[in-house]
């Protein structure tokens, strides 16, 4: 454990830019996904020019998962592994991604630096990555690359990222947003797979030595939590000091929820408790479930964010 969190004192590392050619690996480290979203998504990967193989249990069952823990850990390891695997993309989501952090070693991940690509329950994945100095990707899967095709903008921007190119994002100004300029490592994914991994010392990029040793730039979003859940890991990022920490502050777009409680949406309920901080803070950043709405981002890339009238700018820094 000790040798992986000593990665925390160091800014993470992007791993290797794609070439044409280069091999992605598909696997499936959380849910299963519904038959075909692999070859699919192995098919928009070849229109770009890079080459696809599909992990053995990419379709395996088991319970919720796609597969056994065994199974699930024996596809990323062989694909991490094997240096002709440039960057790994996983089919989906869903549950179980978490579960296979217990069964590596936590040192495994810097010693194969490489992009691992998904959103929701791959954040644990993400969160592994960055606590062992490398950058991560969270981004579109295949279940996006099989519905919305090779030529999609938001698609395209992850075909960019992989290929080496460091974004700037600007998007409207959302009226909550709270003005300011800031800098620091972007880390964040999905609410509560990283509130579930607070704690350890491996895997919790939210840990407060990483965060008092680092400025940080902390984006959340999330599907399907009620108001009340999402509070409650608002006020546990709040007691382990995370967010009187933090720099800035992105809050993506939550989805799947029913307002109430007073609040008309998730925005306004977050932005209550989010007053008096003095950290720029914008609402409605387009990083969601919603996958024409879920821009790439780069975990652990140093990042500037502007939050202005009109605007807000993100800046992947070299």
């Amino acid at each position: 454990m000790m040798a992986a969190w000593a990665h925390a004192a160091l800014n993470p590392v992007a791993p290797a830019a794609l070439q044409p050619g280069d091999t992605i690996a598909i696997i499936s480290p959380g849910s299963t996904p519904k038959v075909g979203v692999a070859e699919a998504g192995a098919r928009v990967l070849e229109q770009w020019g890079f080459h696809a193989v599909i992990g053995k249990h990419a379709y395996s069952n088991h319970g919720m998962y796609a597969g056994t823990v065994g199974e699930r850990v024996a596809d990323l390891m062989e694909a991490l592994r094997d240096p002709s695997v440039k960057a790994i993309v996983c089919t989906r989501g869903g549950y179980g991604s978490s579960l296979l952090l217990n069964a590596v070693d936590p040192g495994v991940f810097s010693r194969y630096p490489k992009w691992i690509v998904g959103y929701s329950d791959i954040t644990s994945l993400h969160s592994a990555q960055v606590c062992a100095g490398n950058m991560s990707l969270h981004a579109n899967m295949c279940g996006a690359l099989q519905e919305r095709g090779a030529d999609d903008p938001v698609n395209v921007m992850l075909r960019d990222v992989l290929m080496g190119k460091r974004p700037t994002y600007t998007v409207p100004a959302h009226p909550l947003n709270h003005q300011g300029t800031a800098s620091g490592l972007l880390v964040g994914g999905n609410m509560a797979v990283f509130s579930n991994l607070a704690g350890s010392k491996a895997y919790d990029f939210l840990d407060r030595d990483y965060v008092a040793d680092h400025d940080i730039i902390l984006f959340f979003e999330d599907v399907g939590e009620s108001m009340p859940r999402v509070m409650s890991m608002l006020f546990q990022l709040k007691l382990k000091g995370v967010i009187g920490r933090v720099k800035g502050i992105v809050v993506g777009r939550f989805t799947d929820y029913k307002p109430g409680y007073g609040y008309p949406d998730m925005a306004t309920l977050l932005d209550e408790y989010l007053q008096g901080y003095g950290i720029p803070i914008c609402y409605d950043f387009p990083a969601s479930h919603d996958e024409s709405w879920n821009y790439p981002l780069i975990e652990g890339c140093p990042v500037t964010l502007t939050v202005g009238d009109n605007q807000v700018t993100m800046q992947f820094m070299p």
